[in-house]
């Protein structure tokens, strides 16, 4: 199985800082692993708490993954694992320091093993798969406008301009536990992943995000970050594209 990705992160127009943080592994690597977190909180906290929870992550997964039996469960298990412990690393260190207080993240694992994604999230930022002429969102965001949508309280047009659209429900090193959503999905020859954060799907329609890809997988990141940052870019923006060729 053959993987070629590229990623682009950008602190956007407005943004002094840029909290997003994403990993991509080597292409030589046994493992095959990518991952994006959006931090957020004060002074900072938002920039440490996604270095933080990537970083926990993907030791955990790297110092484990030759350990375990290397079927469906065992190894979603493990994804589910090192996002309960990247929490843990990134709660704890919130309750070190008073200027942290708060911090968190989202988090977004993808861990690509025989012709599956092993998918570990948390948070707002988002997984699709194109698949041939498709595009499907993967992951539910967890925040209080999805969960309005879910309730049948607002449409999902509605959504996209909610002004309570950044308020989550559930993020990453905010509580003592953390619960992920985990699945596993097929990733045929040809398939893509594309992983971002909010600052790209708030700005971008899922249906330029899929032309942009379809395009040019290569130059996909960085013309979609001109896109968002076109429309506004009052967020930081991180794309991976991932493509089984």
């Amino acid at each position: 199985m053959m993987i070629k990705a590229y990623a682009r992160s950008d602190v956007g127009r407005v943004r002094d800082l840029n909290e997003d943080f994403f990993y991509i592994s080597n292409s030589l690597d046994d493992i095959q692993l990518f991952m994006l977190a959006d931090g957020m909180g004060g002074c900072n906290g938002g920039e440490i708490a996604s270095h933080l929870a990537i970083e926990a992550a993907k030791n955990y997964i790297e110092n484990n993954f030759k350990d375990i039996e290397k079927d469906k469960d065992s190894i979603i298990q493990l994804v589910a694992s090192s996002m309960e412990y990247a929490n843990m690393v990134v709660y704890e260190k919130s309750k070190e320091n008073k200027e942290l207080q708060g911090m968190g993240t989202t988090l977004e694992i993808c861990l690509i093993y025989n012709n599956k994604v092993f998918i570990g999230h948390v948070g707002d930022s988002r997984i699709y798969r194109i698949r041939k002429e498709f595009m499907r969102k993967l992951t539910q965001d967890h925040s209080y406008v999805q969960k309005l949508v879910k309730d049948g309280t607002i449409t999902e047009e509605e959504a996209v301009h909610h002004p309570q659209k950044n308020m989550l429900m559930k993020a990453l090193g905010c509580n003592a536990f953390v619960e992920p959503d985990v699945m596993i999905k097929g990733f045929l020859k040809d398939d893509i992943l594309v992983i971002c954060s909010d600052g790209l799907t708030n700005l971008v329609p899922q249906e330029e995000i899929f032309a942009e890809v379809k395009k040019n997988i290569e130059a996909a990141p960085k013309e979609l970050i001109e896109k968002a940052n076109n429309n506004g870019g009052y967020d930081n923006i991180t794309v991976i594209v991932v493509k089984n060729i």
